[in-house]
């Protein structure tokens, strides 16, 4: 490949990358170094980046794929799970270009933890206990359960989905359970909890059996939800429902309660 000196090297990229502009598509780097005749690393080394090169010929930014990309991603999980998702077919869906959909999530374990940050109640759980630190359980838990019910009500349809994933612990999801939400959780609420367990207002348990004992009736909650509404017909305050687990379960932690069992 004969990719000549940096000037010859900028206008052939340069005109590969008008070439596909003018075909009515935003090239990707692998069209315009295979029109312009040069180099990965000389495209690079010459303009810089794909952004720089479009922003040089004044071409408007991309508008933030990552959204319709996640909301494809909901519904093909919910239909296929994750094993099954076909990025191919995630790409027609959200309207990318297969080329598009690697560069911003190289293969499903990328794609998979950007879901989770996207619709799961991580953050919500950190920044609740960060902001309820210094409350007795009685105040800071029921509270907390609200909050994880309010962030997870309005993505049901991938909330429960993502469970079962994350469930599974399959090698897709393994490094986001084990690598980002697991430490998220247990230095957070884990935390929270240790602390008032060597406070005396809760009565010591191993911290990750405490948080199994709390979470365990919201996640419940969230995955029979349909069962109860369509399948039962009945229609439950879920906000009063998972406060009242929250309290239950700090009624049954108290030092007091425990010794009169």
């Amino acid at each position: 490949m004969n990719e000549g000196g940096g000037g010859p090297a900028r206008e052939r990229i340069v005109a590969a990358a008008r070439e596909g502009l003018r075909r009515g598509q935003r090239p990707a780097v692998a069209q315009i170094i295979a029109g312009a005749g040069v180099s990965r690393a000389t495209f690079y080394r010459t303009v810089g980046s794909r952004e720089d090169l479009f922003r040089e010929l004044e071409v408007e930014p991309e508008p933030d794929a990552r959204p319709p990309i996640l909301e494809a991603a909901a519904e093909l999980l919910a239909r296929d799970g994750l094993a099954r998702l076909s990025m191919d077919e995630l790409a027609t869906r959200a309207g990318v270009s297969r080329a598009r959909l690697y560069r911003l999530y190289p293969g499903k374990a990328a794609l998979f933890a950007e879901m989770v940050r996207a619709f799961s109640p991580i953050e919500v759980v950190v920044e609740t206990m960060r902001r309820l630190a210094v409350e007795p359980p009685e105040r800071a838990l029921p509270e907390l359960a609200v909050s994880i019910w309010r962030a997870v009500s309005t993505h049901l349809g991938v909330v429960r989905p993502l469970l079962f994933e994350a469930a599974s612990l399959g090698p897709d999801v393994r490094e986001t359970i084990l690598g980002e939400m697991a430490p998220k959780v247990l230095g957070s609420l884990g935390g929270y909890l240790v602390e008032q367990m060597a406070a005396g207002r809760l009565r010591p348990v191993h911290p990750l059996l405490a948080v199994q004992g709390f979470a365990g009736p919201i996640i419940v909650h969230v995955l029979l939800r349909p069962v109860v509404s369509e399948g039962l017909g009945l229609e439950l305050d879920s906000e009063a429902a998972v406060r009242e687990f929250a309290a239950n379960w700090v009624r049954g932690m108290r030092p007091d309660g425990w010794q009169q069992l």
